[in-house]
């Protein structure tokens, strides 16, 4: 809108200038009501026609002696006067500075004309404001008001942490006596670091609306120009406006975009990204000091910032935001399930522990799934149905309804995902079983998903055997079913999964005796973005590969005594997915009983792919292991 209105008055302003021009151009010529040649003007004197005759330049007004008025264009003829004088013609001359200044318009107005645009446009390219065309070194920095959607620490949920430590800045803020009559001085700096949709921008914001003071929100790219200066000058431009309304708080966003290190990386460094961050670090702990101008800056690139940047006094305080564990889950769910009507059956709890390494971004997005997925079928309110679903999606991609496998695919996909399936149940160390399907999802033919039953922040040796036995018991399905001959690629992405564990195992977890407690990781060729190959004697390299290949194959030999051992419930299990095309942990135990699992088809895909209900395999009884431990509760990784 404000665009618009700008290109208007710019065009309106033209076209008056350019009518203004026109008349006065034109002014002298509008009282003649028509133009002769010269040489009839000259035959009409000398027959005694004119009465009089109006010089004015080139120009020659003339009226008649009948009342006629006429022009005509007299060239350089300096005998035209007193021929005029001899036939009684009444002369009268006219001055020419007048038309001086309209001579000076007609040359100048092209220029002011072209200026004007030029300057409208410059101010366009540069976002508009800020001092127009001479303002290109202004701070881009926006006050943020309440105006524009209030956020405070209560729409903040699942990282108590951070929000403690921000809220004693909010204090500072607001009762400053509180701290600094023991000596405490406001902090200057506090940099939040996390993985991306944990909440960073959110906690800012959530600042702003907590402390009732000045907010100015920027994006570290906003410093960076491509003329050399700009950043720095855009710099000092914010702090200046940052201490005419102190108190108050800037947030950088994205900082790692002009804070990275200096002098770091191929060719050098570069100018105008390494005189802003010099101009940013004078200004933050300079020789001036900026009382009351506290700054927040948000990154998920903590390793890439200079040293400078990160020392007390600039940032004094670094804030780790974190991914949310399961309660701070639960908290995140209620805080955006508040938007969407839910049914009476929704459970956040159980939603929250089947969502393990969850942001806060992942679970936003997960409620709005939901919600869309419910408006898709007519419902009036969400249900829990719909959550589990929104769940499926968003962990493992869109189903694929439309793709048409065969017969014999589908018929390896279900004795593949049986096979994962199976040995995840029956390994004590390995997850519960979450929900089994051979519904293509995403890039996968089917899938087996296990979800821990508390969140997990260590993993220790027998975990990761079971879950290596887990991965490898798709393959080891395959040729316990059709032989070695019949195995299929679909066991590729177990493959590499089972060999990063078993290599991190031997290579960074001391995991292994045969190596030791060293780690080979940044040897490794590929291995944590390393590209410079083994850096190790052949004689290492190889007693590491031999490691790792005993790690794996000692999980798939674990992995096919398990389906050997339970072959009648394999094979149950592998008609069931057959029959049901997706099974949840509770269906799949029905199935192994022998019994048909009830799961009403809800129109979203988790129901029954049709048949008759009943699983068609002998009711055999199933052999129990002899003295399998219970699986123990587990945290997430």
């Amino acid at each position: 809108m404000g665009n618009a209105r700008n290109i208007a008055f710019w065009v309106v302003l033209f076209l008056l200038i350019l009518a203004l021009f026109q008349m006065f151009n034109s002014g002298a010529g509008t009282s003649a009501s028509s133009n002769v040649p010269y040489s009839e003007f000259i035959q009409r004197v000398d027959a005694g026609d004119v009465a009089s005759a109006k010089l004015d330049g080139e120009s020659v007004i003339v009226k008649g002696k009948d009342g006629s008025t006429y022009a005509t264009i007299a060239p350089n003829d300096p005998m035209l006067t007193d021929r005029l004088l001899a036939k009684g013609v009444v002369v009268e001359a006219k001055s020419q500075q007048q038309s001086g200044i309209l001579s000076l318009m007609s040359v100048w107005l092209p220029f002011i004309v072209l200026i004007g645009v030029w300057i409208f446009f410059m101010n366009r390219m540069q976002g508009g404001g800020k001092g127009g065309a001479m303002g290109f070194g202004k701070s881009r920095a926006k006050l943020l008001t309440e105006k524009q959607g209030r956020v405070t620490f209560d729409d903040v949920a699942g990282i108590d942490e951070a929000k403690e430590e921000l809220e004693e800045i909010v204090e500072f803020l607001r009762n400053p006596q509180k701290f600094s009559r023991l000596g405490g001085k406001i902090p200057k700096g506090a940099l939040l670091v996390g993985p991306p949709g944990t909440g960073k921008t959110l906690l800012a914001r959530a600042i702003a609306g907590e402390a009732g003071v000045p907010f100015f929100t920027i994006s570290g790219s906003d410093f960076v120009e491509m003329f050399v200066g700009v950043g720095a000058s855009r710099v000092r431009d914010m702090f200046e406006q940052a201490k005419k309304n102190a108190p108050c708080i800037v947030f950088i966003d994205e900082i790692d975009a002009v804070g990275r290190a200096r002098g770091v990386g191929m060719g050098g460094g570069n100018d105008e990204r390494e005189q802003t961050l010099n101009q940013l670090l004078v200004e933050m702990d300079g020789f001036d000091a900026n009382e009351g101008v506290i700054i927040v800056a948000a990154t998920n690139r903590r390793d890439v910032l200079d040293p400078a940047l990160l020392r007390p006094g600039r940032f004094d305080r670094q804030i780790h935001v974190t991914n949310p564990d399961i309660r701070g889950r639960e908290k995140i769910l209620s805080v955006h399930a508040r938007k969407v009507p839910s049914g009476p059956d929704v459970d956040l709890r159980v939603i929250a522990r089947g969502t393990p390494g969850f942001s806060g971004a992942d679970l936003a997005n997960l409620v709005n799934e939901a919600a869309l997925l419910a408006a898709r079928v007519g419902r009036r309110f969400v249900t829990m149905t719909d959550f589990e679903n929104a769940k499926d999606k968003v962990m493992m991609g869109p189903e694929r309804r439309s793709m048409v496998m065969s017969d014999e695919d589908k018929e390896m996909t279900a004795y593949h995902e049986a096979g994962h399936a199976i040995v995840g149940m029956k390994l004590p160390k390995c997850d519960p079983v979450y929900k089994a399907t051979i519904m293509p999802r995403g890039g996968a033919l089917g899938m087996v998903m296990s979800l821990p039953e508390m969140d997990r922040h260590s993993w220790h040796k027998d975990q990761m055997k079971d879950r290596i036995a887990m991965g490898m018991a798709g393959k080891a399905a395959e040729i316990k079913k059709w032989g070695e001959d019949r195995v299929s690629s679909g066991a590729s992405g177990d493959i590499q999964n089972v060999s990063q564990v078993a290599r991190a195992m031997v290579m960074r977890w001391g995991m292994s005796d045969q190596i030791g407690n060293i780690d080979y990781s940044e040897a490794h060729q590929g291995y944590e973005g390393n590209t410079g190959g083994f850096s190790v004697s052949a004689a290492t390299k190889t007693l590491i590969e031999a490691e790792v290949k005993k790690i794996i194959d000692e999980g798939f030999e674990r992995a096919m005594k398990v389906l050997t051992d339970y072959e009648d419930e394999f094979e149950r299990l592998a008609k069931g997915l057959l029959e049901y095309e997706t099974l949840t942990g509770e269906e799949i135990r029905k199935v192994l009983a022998g019994e048909a699992p009830d799961t009403p088809d809800d129109g979203m895909g988790d129901g029954p792919s049709g048949g008759s209900g009943v699983i068609a395999i002998p009711k055999t009884r199933a052999r129990k292991p002899k003295a399998a431990p219970p699986a123990a509760p587990e945290p997430s990784a």
